[in-house]
């Protein structure tokens, strides 16, 4: 990409944005965050004990993630955030304008599988359905788009960065 956006990578829980953005922060030349880091310890219990969290649980943390990618504005970066309510991706380009979104995206059987595999991680897959039921894709007026994850994370990565350049033209 020949301007250094920041790109929030977004999508459920399982859908590798904390494998694939590392990834394509290197592609770019650009640091990474990872999301999950911006939570406080109270949304990482909530979470742990398999309790959805609510709006009012994720605004500092998406505060925290916008004030990130505002630092970033204009230097370009990539951050991890579920990021999966318009109104939560609104709050993000409040903080950080220039922020476009790569949105990882899907079949449901699949995801379970790859959570179901990962160690050390906090999300049960037992509140996949409850990310499901919250996610408001990308709509036409935001800037971003979507990509599949099935493949390779070195696969769903090329896809990532042809589709980022693509939105750039």
């Amino acid at each position: 990409m020949s301007t250094p956006h920041v790109v929030v990578v977004m999508g459920v829980a399982g859908t590798g944005k904390t494998t694939i953005g590392p990834l394509l922060a290197a592609e770019l030349g650009v640091p990474y965050a990872e999301g999950d880091d911006f939570h406080p310890p109270a949304n990482i219990a909530k979470m742990s004990a398999g309790t959805p969290l609510e709006d009012a649980d994720r605004g500092p943390w998406l505060d925290a993630i916008g004030q990130w990618a505002h630092s970033r504005a204009g230097l370009g970066g990539v951050v991890s955030s579920s990021a999966l309510k318009r109104a939560y991706r609104d709050r993000l380009r409040a903080e950080a304008p220039g922020a476009v979104f790569l949105h990882l995206t899907g079949d449901r059987a699949l995801i379970e599988r790859r959570m179901a595999d990962r160690k050390g991680h906090f999300m049960p897959t037992a509140l996949l359905d409850s990310q499901f039921a919250t996610l408001q894709p990308l709509r036409e007026d935001e800037a971003g788009v979507a990509v599949d994850v099935s493949g390779t994370p070195e696969e769903i990565t090329d896809r990532a960065v042809a589709a980022l350049r693509r939105l750039e033209n």
